[in-house]
C-alpha cells in the first residue's frame, strides 16, 4: 500500500523519540489525536491517488511524515475535529493539488498548521497544558512565548529538557538536537539550512534584544522557547519544498531565520516560524534560479 521512501523513513526515525517523549508527558490524548490525524491523512492521499485511475494505488511514506509533523505541532488540548480538518487541508491543498509527492511547492505540514493557526486561533493559541499533567490543567495564557513576554521565566534546564508548555513536539530541545544530528549524518537533512536558519535567527534576536525593542525576547528564549528549533530541523529541511542547490540553502535558511524573528517581534502572532517557512518556500525555486544565473555569468 505504501510507496517505499527511505529518506522519509529516516525522518520518522528521528521524530519517534520526540513522539515517545510527548506520550510520556501528555498521555493518551496524543494517541487519540494521532489516530485521527494518521487515518485522515492516509485516506485523503489514497482517495486522490485512486482518482488517477492507476492499476495500483499506493500512498507515499511522505504522508506519514506529514501526519507525524501535524500531530507533534498541535497543542495538547486541540480537538480531534480540528486536527482532522488541518490534516486533510495539509495533504489535499499542500500536496495533492500539485500532483502529489515531489511536485508540491509548499511544505504540507506547514500549510496545514498555518491553516489551523488562522482559522482556529483559539484552540491553536490557548490549547496548552503543563507537561506531566496528562492534559488536565490548562494554562491561562495564550502561548508559551506570550507567557514569557508577560514576565514569566522558564529556566534553561526546563527548556532544554522539555519541561515547559508548548505543542506536543516542540519542547524537548535535547531530542530535537539529537534528531538533527541523525538527519545530518544520514544526509537526510541539509546542515546548511539548519545552521543558517539557527544562526540568522539567533543573531537578529540578539540585536533586537540588545537594542531594547519592547517585544523582543532574549536570544536563548527566542530559539528554545517556541517551535523555532523543531520547525527548523524537521520542516525547513523538507527536500521537496526547499531549494535544490547547496549555495541556495544558506540564503533559504537566512530568509527563514530572519522572517521568523521579525514576525514574532513585530506582529500579533507570537509564533512566526510557520509563516517564515511558507515565505521561504515561495522563493525556493527563484533562489535556485538566481544562483544558476550567477554561475553562468561567471563562466
Amino acid at each position: 500500500m505504501f510507496l517505499k521512501q527511505p529518506m522519509m523513513r529516516k525522518v520518522l526515525y528521528a521524530l519517534t523519540p520526540i513522539y515517545l517523549f510527548a506520550l510520556y508527558m501528555y498521555g493518551i490524548n496524543l494517541v487519540i489525536l494521532s489516530i485521527f490525524v494518521f487515518l485522515s491523512g492516509i485516506l485523503t492521499e489514497f482517495i486522490m491517488e485512486k482518482a488517477k485511475m492507476k492499476k495500483q494505488t499506493k500512498v507515499s511514506e511522505a504522508v506519514l511524515v506529514t501526519c507525524m509533523l501535524m500531530v507533534l505541532s498541535l497543542p495538547p488540548l486541540v480537538s480531534p475535529a480540528v486536527a482532522v480538518i488541518g490534516t486533510v487541508f495539509a495533504v489535499l491543498f499542500g500536496k495533492m493539488v500539485y500532483g502529489g509527492f515531489g511536485r508540491n511547492i509548499f511544505n504540507p505540514a506547514i500549510v496545514g498548521r498555518l491553516f489551523l493557526y488562522i482559522t482556529f486561533a483559539n484552540q491553536m493559541t490557548m490549547g496548552f497544558v503543563k507537561p506531566g499533567n496528562w492534559g488536565i490543567d490548562a494554562l491561562s495564557a495564550a502561548t508559551p512565548l506570550a507567557l514569557m513576554r508577560s514576565g514569566e521565566t522558564v529556566s534553561f534546564f526546563d527548556m532544554f529538557f522539555g519541561n515547559r508548555a508548548g505543542s506536543f513536539g516542540e519542547a524537548p530541545t535535547f531530542l530535537i538536537i539529537i534528531g538533527a544530528v541523525y538527519l545530518i549524518i544520514t544526509k537526510t537533512a541539509s546542515w546548511r539550512i539548519i545552521t543558517s536558519t539557527f544562526l540568522s535567527g539567533f543573531l537578529l534576536a540578539s540585536i533586537l534584544y540588545a537594542s531594547g525593542v519592547g517585544a523582543a525576547l532574549d536570544p536563548i528564549t527566542s530559539i528554545m522557547g517556541g517551535s523555532f528549533l523543531f520547525v527548523t530541523v524537521f520542516m525547513a529541511t523538507d527536500p521537496v519544498s526547499a531549494p535544490k542547490k547547496n549555495t541556495s540553502h544558506f540564503i533559504y535558511g537566512f530568509i527563514i531565520g530572519i522572517t521568523a524573528i521579525l514576525v514574532r517581534t513585530f506582529s500579533l502572532f507570537p509564533e512566526g516560524t510557520s509563516f517564515a517557512i511558507l515565505t521561504a518556500n515561495t522563493f525556493a525555486a527563484l533562489i535556485d534560479l538566481m544562483i544558476s544565473s550567477k554561475k553562468k555569468v561567471k563562466s
